[in-house]
């Protein structure tokens, strides 16, 4: 319901953000102080060495599960917290997961040679003739491949696809770490109440993987056949392809919203890409635009008419159900302008203003479209063009406030490379926008 009143857009009940994030902190919780008795009852090792490393070990699995739940892309966790930043929180828990698992790996060959008096290599050959200990092994090796990979210097040296394939390893982290439990029978069977424990926690992270990895993206393409119906050329560096299906007004889609692409026969199959769609939903087909930056980006052009697509989504919160306020300032920057230009198009209430920044006018894909969604709504488009540095700050906080003097009065939506969505974060904080008005979505999940 919206009050003109108040120029607000009213909201009943608690935001779904705030929902989501007080479930995720209770499964926390509860969790911790699952894991912390099991500990402080059956933790004790051989020696203190070993009592700490088992600390770290049942720490390690925790961290696993948790892992496992924010990768598992739930649409109910998705819808309200955005993939985004459950993306982030998985990236500080992979970190705290990786520590943890190397900590308790040095700690238990220390123990053990420490226990029989040996050097720790000896004891680190000694164990890797033991199944548990060397799944173990191979569990904490594919971790620290992952990690080092996610390390920004080296994560900006490989394109997403080649990162992406590596990040597959956590399936075997997950199939060797069980096993690796199972067969370590202190952890898992030291009661009734811990086999239980870990069996339940297990099925419901596993399952809650499968069912929003595997499940739900394999009934939804077998249901909807997804294929190319158009490529249209939208400049000399940016594509648009129209996909098409069966009944595509049962597809939970909004705009705003992203899916993860995968295009059979033009590339293989374990190369996906996240791009957003360009246009609202409207039944009939779903439009996505891409500029030439990676692999599959780079050859849409070539994609056939009535080829095969296979979509996982539509995934994320940057939806007009996170509105609090009656007027929007919707700020894209480069290729950024798609789930902006998707936004514009979606009918709801309330005044608009677009912050459109790009390095020359060429650059601005969809700038035509944008220009008349606004001009049909009313509203202010500002093409923001320069390059940064020489001149053009149009992200300042007072230059912000001029062109939009109520900017703290409105909800804010921002998606855009990570240095201009972080400026315009930045100035959003100085200006004193609450942070229940922001809305940022990145440019991709890594």
């Amino acid at each position: 319901m919206v009050t003109t009143g108040t120029q607000q857009a009213q909201r009943t009940g608690m935001a779904p953000v705030v929902q989501a994030r007080l479930v995720l902190w209770a499964f926390v919780v509860v969790n911790v102080v699952i894991v912390e008795t099991l500990f402080i009852t059956v933790g004790t090792g051989k020696n203190n060495i070993l009592t700490v490393a088992k600390f770290f070990g049942l720490h390690a699995f925790l961290l696993l599960m948790f892992q496992l739940l924010l990768i598992s892309r739930l649409s109910w966790l998705d819808r309200r917290i955005g993939m985004d930043r459950l993306t982030v929180w998985h990236r500080w828990v992979g970190f705290t997961m990786f520590w943890t698992v190397l900590t308790h790996a040095t700690l238990v060959v220390l123990g053990y040679a420490t226990l029989d008096n040996v050097s720790m290599v000896k004891t680190f050959g000694a164990l890797a003739g033991v199944p548990a200990s060397l799944l173990g092994m191979l569990a904490a090796a594919c971790v620290v491949v992952i990690a080092a990979t996610s390390l920004r210097p080296l994560r900006r040296k490989l394109r997403y696809e080649t990162w992406h394939a590596i990040h597959m390893l956590v399936y075997l982290v997950m199939a060797f770490a069980f096993v690796h439990q199972m067969i370590e029978t202190t952890t898992f069977a030291s009661s009734i109440f811990a086999r239980v424990y870990w069996w339940a926690l297990w099925l419901f992270a596993v399952g809650a993987l499968i069912t929003g990895r595997l499940i739900i993206p394999l009934r939804r393409n077998a249901f909807h056949q997804f294929r190319v119906e158009a490529v249209v050329p939208e400049s000399d560096n940016a594509t648009s392809v129209y996909v098409t299906g069966r009944n595509l007004g049962k597809l939970p889609a909004q705009a705003g919203q992203f899916g993860i692409w995968r295009f059979p026969g033009h590339n293989n199959w374990w190369l996906a890409n996240p791009f957003s769609l360009s246009a609202a939903p409207n039944g009939r087909n779903l439009r996505l635009t891409a500029r030439a930056v990676g692999t599959t980006s780079a050859g849409l052009r070539q994609l056939q008419v009535g080829s095969r697509v296979f979509l996982e989504g539509p995934y994320g919160a940057f939806t007009t159900k996170q509105r609090t306020k009656w007027g929007m300032v919707l700020i894209a920057g480069g290729v950024g302008i798609t789930p902006i230009r998707a936004l514009l198009e979606e009918r709801w209430p309330g005044d608009v203003v677009v912050l459109y920044r790009v390095r020359d006018e060429r650059d601005a894909v969809l700038l035509n479209e944008v220009q008349q969604l606004v001009n049909a709504r009313r509203g202010r488009l500002h093409l923001l063009t320069g390059r940064t540095g020489q001149g053009a700050r149009p992200f300042e906080p007072e230059v912000m406030r001029n062109a939009i003097p109520d900017i703290t009065d409105r909800d804010v939506y921002v998606c855009g490379p990570p240095a201009m969505t972080a400026a315009v974060l930045t100035s959003l904080r100085t200006l004193g926008v609450p942070n229940g008005q922001v809305h940022a979505e990145k440019f991709s999940l890594a």
